[in-house]
């Protein structure tokens, strides 16, 4: 099969898969805080999703799939500067849309997606048009502080390869992106060093984090100092100094670390290739490893709503906070009951997503009340959830 035609159908595979994804979640805290809460562009993106289609969970999400199609094509456009054999670009992709991180980014409304869309953007643009892309920057510095560690791996570029619009555009973006957000460092050591590596980990899976830190490093070595192993190498650098001072928000620097999957490809492809057959075994192994881990974490996942029934306390589901609160808002709304005082702002912010507002005119809780009205919430006929409703008689 032609390698576009396998590209496209690959892509359609992946959007009903997510799309498929949407009917099992509730919006989560953090994603009812962004809309919520204070301006930002991520917020205005929603907002009008949600104008045009209505206050429902598939326009909640629907930017965010449209973010990371988006970024799949760029991926796809971006490795054709890395790889040339046939269908290598597919296995890229591929590898990319099976990363857990990825998976989440694609449902769950965060910056994380929004991030990596931009990243891949303006990487694209730097190999296509060279110094035009620096032209993204005003707008990137509008967007999220984040960028700052792109415009410092850009500015640092600029000064090792003596590439002053590099070097000037870049430094210039990060002093006024640092005027306009600040910078914030812990100010007692915390260690937090091993944390970072687990959560880099349980983005990119066990294997391939640990391949891409192995190219990373085998560039450096080498001094394959490009623009785009410079942002990757330095965002992740930035994180590791960083952990062992706070707690980092790995999530923030993931996606400059992504860049380094088409430089991952095309390293693996070439140290597989020049190898004789019988000596390709070991990265036969790894490959294969590596992708059945992949399928595994995905299929997790998307199936995550069956493993309620192996786990005693259904809050250690690491799918929890995205659960229950629309199927809670339904039941009440059966009930005839639009608004509630939850004495819970987390779970409160969420049910006004559904239309269920706060009021002093019902009690929720979800201690035990005989006498309430009780709301049971299951999932594949596990109850996981249980809400006691109780009406207050002024």
């Amino acid at each position: 099969m032609r390698e576009l035609p396998l590209f496209l159908l690959l892509v359609g595979i992946n959007l009903l898969i997510l799309i498929g994804q949407i009917q099992g979640l509730s919006i989560g805290y953090h994603e009812a805080k962004i809309l919520y809460g204070e301006f930002s562009p991520l917020q205005q993106i929603i907002t009008l999703s949600l104008h045009l289609f209505g206050q429902n969970d598939y326009a909640l999400r629907a930017p965010m799939i449209v973010l990371h199609l988006f970024s799949v094509f760029l991926l796809y456009a971006i490795s054709k500067f890395y790889v040339s054999g046939k269908n290598d670009r597919i296995w890229i992709v591929l590898i990319y849309m099976l990363l857990p991180g990825v998976t989440s980014a694609a449902l769950i409304v965060d910056n994380a997606g929004l991030m990596i869309a931009l990243v891949f953007l303006f990487a694209y643009g730097y190999l296509r048009f060279g110094r035009y892309a620096l032209a993204l920057f005003p707008l990137y510095i509008g967007i999220d502080p984040a960028f700052a560690y792109l415009f410092f791996a850009t500015a640092i570029y600029g000064l090792y390869r003596k590439e002053w619009w590099y070097g000037f555009v870049g430094g210039a973006s990060f002093i006024v992106s640092l005027y306009v957000y600040g910078i914030h460092v812990g100010g007692l050591p915390e260690s937090r060093f091993l944390d970072a590596f687990g959560i880099y980990a349980a983005i990119f899976s066990p294997i391939v984090f640990l391949y891409l830190f192995y190219v990373l490093y085998r560039r450096m070595i080498a001094k394959q100092w490009d623009l785009i192993w410079m942002i990757a190498m330095s965002a992740f650098v930035i994180s590791i100094l960083l952990s062992f001072r706070q707690k980092v928000e790995v999530q923030t620097f993931a996606p400059y670390l992504m860049l380094a999957l088409p430089m991952a490809g095309e390293t693996f492809l070439h140290t597989y290739r020049i190898r004789l057959r019988e000596f390709r075994g070991k990265y036969r192994l790894l490959f294969y490893s590596a992708f059945i881990l992949l399928i595994i974490n995905a299929s997790v996942v998307f199936f995550n709503q069956w493993f309620y029934r192996f786990l005693k306390d259904p809050t250690r589901h690491f799918s929890y906070s995205m659960h229950i609160v629309k199927e809670l808002a339904g039941a009440l709304k059966e009930n005839h009951i639009y608004c509630v005082d939850a004495n819970d702002k987390k779970l409160q912010l969420r049910l006004r997503f559904y239309g269920v507002t706060q009021c002093k005119m019902y009690h929720l809780t979800k201690k035990r009340n005989p006498k309430a009205l009780k709301v049971t919430i299951s999932y594949k006929n596990t109850p996981i959830f249980n809400a006691y409703v109780t009406k207050i008689n002024k």
